[in-house]
């Protein structure tokens, strides 16, 4: 893979732009957004389902923006919300909220996977997690898309899908509760095959943009830092301090993924399949951390004192976590998920690129713009 160069100025300049609102929207271009996948965009769902909510639904989350928490794994807005308001539409609401969901709503739970439970379980793996894995929130959207409009087809011919991210938990249960690289390595296929058919499933119902996000480097993820910790320093990227065996796992996936999206492409010529690089967003923060205002690229905002300000036996939302005083300097929130000031900026790459080919607000033109994206 190619090095990564530092962004220019003027993309922290656009960024700071859309951080305190001044982002200009593109009104009218799509009618709702529909959105599927795990607590990087959960909304609020995972909070309503008790115990696989976890801390979400307690202080500190959601003091940035909100003012308290409000279900979403971050101290703030996340990637989807930060979409929503870049097309003027109204944030989406969680599906377990109910109400009107004709201008969207997100299926989207914190713990989900790509692949539903029985996998793991077959594979000796104690899947204890959400059981509203990505198929099973496809099968509720199905179930709910025929009140949302009287012509289904044509609301999802104008609306954006938002799918994922998704996958990141079908390697992270399995990383945390030890299982070898080599063997979860192997799962990554699996994984496709289930974002490929859903892809499949969602065009047959008359989706023609779908937004697919890739896998964030997990090397650079504090807990995964913490979990992985070694004393060689050949383990680690000497410029970014991430792990470098844990980004070439990310990257594994990513490629995959992309190779997919080519086939889909040639099999779905009038559905627009974008690409998002929440990769090559993220590893950017790390390669130039000043450029983009964050002060600690790899410690954690809210967690313990440990090396990477993240513990398993005290996590942010426990009674004696510590909390950072500016979320805004920090590039993850709670050692897992990302800040508001992370999630924005990603966000914007995907609006107005060059991290969505073509980019959100290109492809609002209604034409099928599919470009190949260079890994």
């Amino acid at each position: 893979m190619a090095s990564v160069a530092a962004p220019p100025p003027s993309v922290a300049l656009a960024v700071a732009f859309l951080l305190v609102g001044g982002l200009a929207t593109a009104a009218g271009c799509f009618s709702a957004i529909f959105s599927f996948g795990d607590s990087i965009t959960d909304t609020g769902n995972a909070v309503r389902l008790g115990r696989v909510g976890g801390p979400s639904g307690i202080s500190p989350y959601g003091r940035t923006f909100f003012g308290r928490p409000t279900g979403r794994f971050s101290d703030g807005r996340v990637i989807l919300d930060f979409i929503a308001q870049g097309l003027g539409l109204p944030l989406v609401r969680p599906y377990l909220e109910g109400g009107d969901f004709r201008r969207g709503v997100n299926f989207a739970v914190a713990g989900a996977t790509a692949l539903d439970l029985d996998f793991f379980r077959a594979k000796g793996i104690d899947a204890s997690w959400t059981h509203k894995s990505l198929r099973v929130q496809i099968e509720e959207f199905k179930q709910l898309l025929p009140s949302l409009s009287s012509d289904p087809k044509e609301l999802l011919n104008t609306s954006l899908i938002l799918l994922g991210e998704i996958g990141g938990n079908d390697y992270n249960h399995p990383f945390f509760h030890g299982n070898s690289a080599d063997d979860i390595r192997t799962f990554i296929p699996s994984v496709i095959d289930s974002i490929s058919s859903t892809i499949s499933d969602l065009v047959e119902l008359g989706a023609k943009t779908l937004l697919v996000p890739g896998n964030f480097p997990l090397g650079c993820v504090p807990a995964y830092l913490d979990v992985f910790e070694s004393n060689d320093a050949e383990k680690y990227d000497s410029e970014t301090g991430c792990i470098r065996w844990l980004n070439e796992f990310s990257e594994h996936h990513n490629r995959l993924l992309l190779e997919e999206l080519e086939r889909l492409r040639k099999l779905h010529p009038h559905v627009t399949l974008i690409y998002a690089d929440y990769y090559g967003a993220t590893i950017s923060f790390f390669h130039a951390p000043k450029l983009f205002g964050f002060e600690a690229p790899l410690h954690a905002c809210c967690g313990s004192n440990g090396r990477y300000n993240v513990s398993r036996s005290v996590q942010c939302g426990h009674k004696d976590a510590k909390v950072c005083s500016d979320p805004s300097a920090f590039i993850s929130w709670d050692g897992i998920h990302l800040t508001e000031a992370a999630y924005g900026t990603i966000a914007q790459s995907l609006l107005e690129g060059p991290h969505a080919k073509p980019s959100l607000l290109r492809a609002c033109s209604g034409t099928p713009q599919n470009e190949v994206y260079d890994f």
